[in-house]
């Protein structure tokens, strides 16, 4: 039986690849992720085109950018020539991936064109002002957003894990943040 034919797996698969939209990755990506993510061995390129009734093209192409995240590599499989891939199957290992490569594609160019911003704007004496206040005012709130999770990243996993747990309690560890904010 192959997985794409058990009715929750299939579910889980169709989900994937809709969520993958919403996150601005193509569906093809998301269930092909979603497809290897539920495989409990390594996948070749057929038989992900067979699962999932992809173009051979787009799979390969979605291979590609999953490698880009490091979330999915490539194994070979004694006995066979063909190439075979696995997924990450370590969920805070697969979030740390992909948020460092949405971090390095989409935040660090915005804190570089912030930087470049801001900088013309503070010599720029016919800029209206809330134009300067608000660029300089956003590039400090992103580089601030990078730098905390530069420092969150390299957490150790248990530390990581602790503090999602934590939630808003860890306000309470914070000198002057006032009380518990989850319970009034």
């Amino acid at each position: 039986m192959q997985i794409i034919d058990h009715p929750d797996a299939k579910a889980f698969i169709l989900h994937w690849g809709e969520m993958g939209t919403q996150w601005g990755v193509n569906r093809s990506v998301a269930q092909l992720h979603a497809l290897l993510y539920l495989s409990d061995r390594p996948m070749h390129a057929e038989e992900i085109v067979d699962q999932l009734g992809l173009a051979r093209s787009n799979v390969s192409t979605a291979v590609r950018e999953l490698q880009g995240y490091g979330i999915v590599r490539r194994v070979h499989v004694e006995g066979d020539r063909r190439d075979h891939f696995v997924a990450d199957t370590d969920l805070w290992d697969m979030l740390l991936k992909i948020a460092a490569e949405r971090k390095r594609r989409e935040i660090d160019p915005t804190v570089a064109l912030l930087a470049e911003l801001a900088e013309k704007l503070r010599n720029d004496p016919a800029a209206p002002p809330q134009v300067r206040e608000r660029i300089v005012r956003m590039h400090e709130f992103i580089g601030t957003l990078g730098n905390w999770y530069d420092q969150v990243r390299k957490l150790p996993k248990p530390t990581l894990v602790t503090l999602m747990k934590l939630g808003a309690k860890v306000a309470r560890l914070i000198p002057g943040s006032g009380k518990d904010p989850t319970h009034p």
